[in-house]
Order: structure tokens, then sequence, then C-alpha cells
């Protein structure tokens, strides 16, 4: 059959280890023999940060705010020891964290839902989609170790010089101290972006801080996501069908606990971060979670929410065969190439992108998975596979659909 062409290419960001087997895996045979794929590469491994002086990362963001569209395949973040490892010229910092910086964007992460693989929480029957903000707060922190008696104070010096300060604590002892920040155009592009999506998809959207005790720094998300309500998105809501609500965050965990699901929780950096992880594993699995970054002007980086799986690659490396998980990635893939093809209306991609979806859940509904889902499934007949079968158990599956 002919393959499915593209008018605008996607921004492809390749990574690192086992993850970066996997995206040629995917590539070679779940997308080259059906599409035309059109991709402005950039190569993220970190090997050619390094190489580049971590230019690259900067290059494939602004990439990604140039073409609307972009697909990132999981990436190491150096620590110590990686450092060493790889003889890197430095520390450099997470990826993910600067592209998010780059492009303005809220993390949208939603569990993959498949028969056979049931939720810790019972009660829940649809996705939990958790919206992270992605700037500032304890990631942007300043600290300090307090060695003895004294005091720290907070000191604002307005650009005429004035200063205003606000007592942190009267230290008698040795402690601990940490500053935080936010900005008010970040925090309305959080909301913005939650607002847009809630639309997009047309589902509930709760948020939610702890302005009882930070009556200050959380109120003010708490003011700004409220006041863009009522000014701009009211009427839309009330059109469309869904709720925005705001609660205190222990009350919102209560309330998700006993919920069905299949709405929208916007949280702040570190809310975000926790619960985007435990939502996953109550739903199954960290590698059955989809992760898309949007930007409050509908630009799209979509990702795996995990990381780059180094003990299957250090397997692989030996020659040892693995059964690494492949969904995540391949719903990466998956759901650029249907932004793309609602973007520049491509209905042949949008199919594409679905049958893709579907290829791979029919599998693993049909028994066919990698070990990691093995382990947990509760269908009655189960085969194990490996990274390389798995995918090609899917690919086989794609082309009957797209037959």
């Amino acid at each position: 059959m002919s393959k499915i062409q593209m008018t605008t290419p996607l921004v492809e960001m390749d990574g690192d280890e086992m993850t970066r087997i996997l995206w040629k895996m995917i590539k070679d045979d779940l997308i080259l023999p059906f599409v035309d794929l059109k991709s402005e590469y950039y190569d993220l491994g970190l090997v050619h940060r390094d190489e580049t002086g971590d230019q690259v990362t900067f290059d494939s963001a602004n990439a990604a705010l140039k073409y609307g569209v972009a697909v990132k395949c999981a990436t190491i973040t150096p620590n110590a020891a990686r450092v060493k490892e790889y003889n890197l010229k430095e520390m450099y910092k997470s990826p993910n964290g600067t592209i998010r910086a780059i492009m303005d964007g809220t993390v949208f992460r939603a569990p993959i839902i498949v028969k056979g693989v049931e939720p810790y929480v019972k009660t829940w029957k649809k996705p939990i989609t958790i919206a992270r903000h992605a700037y500032g707060d304890v990631y942007k922190a300043s600290e300090m170790k307090i060695p003895g008696p004294g005091k720290v104070e907070l000191v604002y010096t307005a650009e005429d010089g004035t200063e205003t300060r606000e007592l942190v604590h009267n230290y008698k002892s040795a402690g601990i101290a940490q500053g935080m920040h936010n900005l008010v155009p970040s925090i309305e592009s959080f909301a913005r972006s939650c607002f847009n999506y809630a639309l997009d998809t047309k589902q509930d959207l709760w948020f939610a801080t702890k302005d009882t005790i930070s009556k200050k720094y959380d109120h003010t998300f708490k003011d700004i996501f409220q006041e863009m309500f009522d000014k701009e998105y009211k009427e839309k809501f009330a059109a469309a069908g869904i709720e925005y609500f705001y609660t205190l965050i222990d009350d919102a965990v209560a309330r998700v606990i006993k919920s069905e699901g299949g709405y929208i929780w916007a949280c702040k950096n570190y809310d975000g971060d926790v619960m985007s992880d435990m939502v996953a594993t109550a739903f199954g699995s960290l590698a059955m979670m989809t992760s898309v970054l949007v930007t409050p002007d509908g630009k799209y980086e979509y990702e795996a929410a995990h990381g780059t799986v180094q003990r299957h690659y250090y397997k692989h490396l030996k020659g040892e065969e693995t059964s690494t998980n492949s969904v995540a990635t391949i719903f990466a893939w998956s759901g650029a190439f249907r932004k793309r093809g609602e973007l520049d209306n491509l209905p042949e991609l949008v199919n594409y992108a679905d049958c893709l979806e579907q290829a791979t859940i029919e599998t693993i509904e049909s028994g066919y998975m990698t070990k990691d889902l093995a382990l947990v499934s509760t269908l009655p007949d189960i085969h194990p596979l490996s990274s390389e079968d798995f995918i090609k158990a899917i690919a086989k599956r794609l082309a009957a659909k797209l037959a």
C-alpha cells in the first residue's frame, strides 16, 4: 500500500539507553512502513548533548515552537555518577526542564487503560489526567544550611532601591532554610493551558493548592485561576457542559480516591510530580502513562512519562534478551501524529494514529505483552514477549487495520 503523506514536519527528539533502542524499533516496524515520515531530527542522547554543550536541547525546543508538534524519547538527567560514566564536560540540567522552560508549557499525564491491568483503586473507571505546572517552586529553590543562632529574612529590593523584608525565622539553633519563587506570567500560562486542554478534551477541571496555609504564595495561584475562569472561560465551560472547581489539595486527594475518574486534576509543580506517579502506579504501571507538554497558544510536545530503563539497556549491551514496555513511547508517537494530522487537516494521518493505539491495546488485551504487564495482568491466557517481538506483534495488527 502507498505510504501516508505528511505536509509539515514534526520535531523528533531522540534519547538515551533502552528507550533509544525502542525508538528505532518503533520507527522501523510501526512508522516507516506506513508513513512517509517528515521530521526535523535532534539527537538528545547524552553523548551528543555533551558534544554540543547542550545547545541541541535548546535548538530542539525552539524547533518545537516553530513547527507546533514534537515527539521526545526519554533522556538522562546526569548526576555525578553519569558525569563520570559518560566523561561529561559538566552536569547538564534536565532536558525536560529546559524544554518546558523554553516552551512555557504545562505537562498533562494520563494513564493508558487496558483490560487485564486493573486499577488498584477499585472505584476508578476512567483515566485521571494530571496537569502539572512545569516552572518554579522547589525545583528553582535556593537553600541554606543555617549553622547556628541568627535570623533569616526574605528581602525584596525594588528597582528604585527600596526594600521590603519578611522574617522567615529567628533561629535558636542550627537549621535549614529554603526560598521558593514563581512568576505571574508562568502561572497565567499554566491556567490558560489547563482551561484550553479541558475544553479540547471535554473534561472537568479541578485545581488544588493549600491556600489556607500559604495565604500569599498558593493563594496567588488560586486567585489567578479563578479570575481567568470568570473573565474568559466560564461561558465556554458552560457551553461545553464541563465544570471547573477549586479545592484544597488534601480534599482533592480524598475526592480523587473516591471518584470514578474522567477529569483533569491541575497541580502545582511538586504536587504534580508526586501525584502523576501515584496515579500512574495506581492505574497499573508507570510505563502505561501518556505525557504531553501543551503551551497556552497550542504547541505540543509528546513524550513517555518514564525514564530510560537503564537496567534493561545494560542487559541489551550484553546481548541478553529484554522485555521492555514500549507502550508509552508508542503513544507519544501516535499522539504527535494525531495532532499533526489535526493541525494539517490530514484525516489519513489521524486514522493511522488511532489504528496504532488500537493495535497496541488489542495486542495486550489478546494476551501478548511485555513481562512487566504479564506480572500484573488478570487475563487468563498470557504470552510474555521480548521487546522486539512485542513491537512486531503490534505491527502485524497495525498492517491488517490499515489494509
